[in-house]
């Protein structure tokens, strides 16, 4: 059987989640893609039976600061952002699974702080096995 490790690679995660949408979003929230003080990426953190863990990393840009006060409220704001699509990016997963799993549903964690210029947002998404 394949490891959740194998499925979800590097390149996987960087097609599930690609660096445009970043630009896309702070292009939609401030009409300027420029504006934005981080990028975001995703992580794949590991899984256990009947889930999945993965982070939505927020890396400062150079001469930017990402101070907590940008990043706490972005949980509430992602979960409905049209361009961050995360509904879009849970069922993009559930492709990858490649039927041996549907994801029923998904959570966002709080802002993690993991460093100055990291912080982090957790992705937990339950799965109903088939």
């Amino acid at each position: 059987m394949t490891s959740m490790h194998e499925i979800f690679t590097q390149d996987v995660l960087k097609q599930l989640f690609p660096a445009q949408r970043t630009e896309d979003f702070f292009a939609a929230l401030f009409g300027d893609a420029a504006e934005g003080a981080y990028d975001i990426s995703l992580s794949f953190k590991g899984n256990d039976n009947n889930s999945l863990s993965f982070t939505l990393d927020l890396h400062e840009r150079p001469g930017r600061c990402l101070a907590c006060n940008l990043t706490s409220g972005l949980p509430e704001v992602l979960s409905k952002h049209k361009v961050i699509n995360l509904a879009g990016l849970v069922a993009a997963i559930e492709q990858k699974l490649d039927g041996k799993a549907k994801c029923s549903s998904w959570t966002l964690g709080r802002t993690q702080q993991v460093s100055k210029h990291l912080h982090c947002i957790p992705l937990r998404i339950t799965l109903a096995q088939l």
